[in-house]
């Protein structure tokens, strides 16, 4: 069963892109198929993921504009074992036209997805850092969010924005919208600050914080000037580690749901 995974924090800077592209990657070496669609004008998933965001004849504007379907503007990233949907500023025109469409705009997405959905097990959409149409389509195409989240003074404030638009999205378009979790990434255990609001998303989120912490590491943040995942940039770096044991966490978090699912029935 296909989990669709929309990754996503108003705040930028947070290491949304770098978790969406890193986790990708690891999922494949798990053995998962994965599909990463790039929502973001700024193409960073698309960049990183070693694809020429301006060299693309097709993108995710003509995807959600109804002129092209996921075949044709589906590529592969290579080194990451990934396909790709990518992105570019001209998603920044497609917001502007889905803002003035009215009714339906929030379901573009989750439309154009549809007719290959079950050709993977996990879809990751890297979201734009802030909560707009193209945010509101990731969130009714997905099942869940996953929210990274750095470990800093604002981290808290601006994270009830995002809570809220979740929680209209549930009430309106997509009931069965679900938190996946909490990612704290760029970790660093040696600031006191960072230690305390890790502590403070664990009490308010019980539950949902995962444990893999994500740190600050070189390496990671060298691989995407490459266009590649730090997995394939260098496997033995603690960033690379980190997101091998995220995805690990995640199929084990995926796998207790469906059991707890299954109980119920």
């Amino acid at each position: 069963m296909t989990q669709t995974l929309a990754i996503a924090n108003q705040k930028g800077g947070v290491g949304k892109t770098t978790t969406c592209v890193n986790l990708a990657a690891s999922l494949v070496a798990n053995g998962r198929r994965v599909l990463v669609v790039d929502l973001d004008p700024q193409g960073n998933a698309t960049v990183g993921s070693g694809v020429d965001k301006d060299a693309v004849e097709l993108s995710n504007y003509d995807l959600l504009m109804g002129q092209a379907n996921v075949e044709s503007v589906r590529c592969q990233a290579l080194k990451g074992g990934f396909d790709l949907l990518p992105g570019n500023a001209d998603l920044t025109a497609a917001e502007v036209a889905l803002v003035g469409e009215g009714e339906g705009r929030e379901r573009h997405l989750l439309d154009a997805l549809a007719p290959i959905r079950d050709q993977y097990d996990h879809i990751l959409i890297d979201c734009p850092p802030s909560l707009n149409v193209l945010t509101v389509n990731a969130f009714v195409a997905a099942d869940r969010v996953l929210i990274p989240i750095q470990c800093e003074y604002y981290a808290l404030e601006g994270l009830s924005a995002l809570l809220n638009t979740i929680a209209r999205v549930q009430q309106t378009v997509n009931p069965a919208l679900e938190i996946e979790g909490l990612v704290r990434t760029m970790f660093d255990g040696r600031n006191n600050l960072a230690n305390q609001v890790g502590a403070q998303l664990d009490t308010h989120f019980s539950g949902q914080v995962y444990r893999t912490l994500i740190p600050r590491n070189v390496r990671l943040a060298e691989a995407p000037s490459h266009g590649l995942p730090v997995l394939q940039y260098d496997r033995s770096s603690a960033g690379a580690v980190a997101y091998m044991a995220l995805a690990s966490e995640l199929l084990r978090r995926q796998r207790t749901n469906k059991a707890q699912v299954g109980d119920k029935s």
